[in-house]
């Protein structure tokens, strides 16, 4: 049998860690065991920090804490490419990593998969269309940040054309580290 290793990105701030409760369930989802992350998590910095949590189908394997640097996100580059699934956080992320390496100029890639707008390399997308604030309904990975959002009615899922993507107003990127990331000025590269 296959031996699957995945990771969740958790953040951690001045002592405490968010979103658990999304972690947690997202882990519970992608192994079908109860796993409580907030034994395996103890930040010893009030620095923001990255806590990446390794584990495989049994157990976690190992915590690791990085001091966090928000990456400028303001170009993207719109990749099509219909096979991509990363349905799963795995650690081996080789399929993403080729797609983000084709962005060019660009400081991001947006994937379009069958027609439809999903997410970047390394974040959720909203985009604010129709006075709501509207997710891909076809994202590559139900991110914790997105799930919350959507609990809290914050946002609606919908498919995502290219053409709205192109008449939003503003979009928004959306990941444990970032939270909900609006972007008012930004470009698109095809």
């Amino acid at each position: 049998m296959k031996n699957n290793i995945y990771f969740e990105t958790i953040k951690c701030d001045d002592f405490e860690i968010f979103n658990l409760d999304f972690h947690n369930k997202r882990v519970a989802n992608t192994i079908g065991l109860n796993i409580n992350l907030q034994e395996y998590i103890y930040p010893l910095s009030e620095e923001l920090l990255r806590c990446k949590v390794t584990y495989n189908d049994f157990e976690v394997i190992n915590v690791e804490y990085f001091v966090y640097k928000k990456r400028e996100i303001n170009s993207f580059k719109l990749i099509f490419d219909n096979k991509i699934s990363y349905s799963k956080k795995y650690l081996d992320r080789e399929n993403l990593d080729n797609l983000f390496l084709q962005k060019e100029d660009c400081d991001e890639i947006i994937i379009v998969k069958n027609g439809i707008v999903t997410d970047t390399s390394i974040a959720n997308i909203a985009i604010f269309y129709d006075d709501v604030w509207i997710t891909s309904k076809n994202c590559i990975l139900k991110g914790t940040t997105r799930a919350r959002l959507l609990e809290e009615k914050f946002l609606i899922e919908k498919d995502i054309s290219i053409e709205m993507l192109q008449k939003a107003s503003k979009i928004a990127l959306m990941n444990a580290m970032i939270g909900f990331d609006i972007k008012e000025n930004y470009s698109f590269k095809v």
